[in-house]
């Protein structure tokens, strides 16, 4: 999912050479300040428990559960792109809210990663749903493919890291820092290039260029980065939920409710930010009335902060509904806390130790009172 929050001000911002002389846009006022509260007060919340939840999944698998099949490979690289994610987002927060100070590079680099880590995190998904559907539709079939497990899930998350980055070329490319370029006000004069801070989004030299790349790049998020995987998703898990229901058993359905649960919380996230960006996107190059931009506008910020909200909450899926992640949660727990029992131990120990030292030198520079018996055990 890359960001196209600033789509809405790319009438003038992104074709300085061919927008002269026309009226100012819409300021969007409203949806600038809501962003603004978002970014400083709701986004880092989500960054900070994303953080520490997808840490204690990678701490869990790396030294507590050992990846033992495919779907703990891919939860696995699920954890490392959300944790990757909520690392580069209060980088651009910041860069955002003060200009970019840290060049052309930084707001290639964050964007690109974001986009990447996006994208990635959702095409795991659906491959954890692949990978339930061999195990209960195809179980006899998949037996062979599934004996050799760590091989093959490697290799697709291998696989789906790159179809990541070949998604997320365009934001490496045509992302660049600049100044948004406003020729005149509206009183003729020019308008002070000084005042303006810089921006961090696409940027074209030719229109036919800008119009296309506009068009493909939200339509191939809305296709590839959610239609395509919920597609997939849906496919392999009603087909889960039929062989299920068929054989009478449901023991089998506690060993996916923790991933079909996960799948539920991905549509709740992603599918209204999606919407947004799809009616977006079909009307991007069509005239509208401020208000309808500013109601827009709004929407996508907001929707957009939900579908971040889906970085942090895996990991309190895991802990809530998955059993074995939850007996590792609080083996982690119990370790950190007996680590600091310790730690706390030696050095009381260390402390008691060195005021034992400073007493007995005290009394024998003679510094204390007469009295033997000032330092007694």
């Amino acid at each position: 999912m890359s960001d196209y929050s600033n789509y809405e001000d790319s009438n003038y911002t992104d074709y300085p050479d061919i927008y002269v002389g026309i009226e100012e846009p819409c300021s969007n006022e409203r949806s600038v300040n809501i962003e603004n509260f978002l970014q400083l007060f709701i986004h880092p919340i989500i960054c900070f428990a994303g953080f520490i939840g997808n840490t204690l999944v990678i701490v869990t698998y790396a030294f507590y559960k050992r990846t033992k099949s495919m779907t703990d490979v891919y939860l696995l690289n699920v954890a490392i792109a959300d944790i990757l994610f909520v690392v580069a987002l209060p980088l651009i927060i910041y860069s955002e809210q003060y200009g970019w100070t840290m060049g052309n590079l930084s707001c290639k680099l964050l964007r690109g990663i974001y986009s990447v880590n996006l994208y990635s995190g959702i095409l795991l998904l659906a491959c954890i749903s692949g990978d339930r559907y061999l195990a209960i539709v195809q179980a006899r079939r998949s037996y062979r493919l599934r004996s050799s497990t760590l091989l093959y899930s490697h290799l697709i998350c291998a696989l789906v890291w790159i179809m990541a980055l070949l998604l997320s070329l365009p934001t490496f490319v045509f992302y660049e820092r600049y100044q948004p370029h406003l020729n005149t006000t509206s009183t003729g004069n020019s308008t002070d290039s000084d005042d303006m801070q810089y921006v961090c989004f696409f940027w074209f030299q030719e229109e036919e260029t800008a119009r296309a790349i506009k068009t493909v790049v939200p339509s191939s998020q809305v296709v590839m980065g959610f239609f395509l995987p919920l597609l997939i998703m849906g496919f392999c898990y009603s087909s889960v939920i039929a062989t299920l229901l068929r054989a009478k058993n449901f023991q089998r359905h506690k060993a996916v409710r923790v991933v079909l649960t996960v799948v539920f919380v991905f549509v709740l996230c992603h599918m209204p930010y999606n919407i947004a960006l799809l009616y977006y996107t079909i009307n991007i190059f069509e005239q509208q009335e401020c208000s309808h931009d500013e109601a827009v506008s709004l929407t996508m910020s907001i929707t957009r902060s939900l579908a971040y909200l889906h970085s942090c909450l895996n990991p309190l899926l895991y802990a809530f509904i998955g059993v074995n992640f939850r007996n590792h949660f609080r083996k982690i727990l119990r370790d950190i806390w007996c680590l600091g029992k310790n730690y706390m131990s030696a050095r009381r120990s260390s402390r008691v130790t060195t005021e034992m030292y400073l007493s007995t030198r005290r009394s024998m520079d003679g510094s204390t009172n007469d009295n033997g018996t000032s330092f007694t055990m």
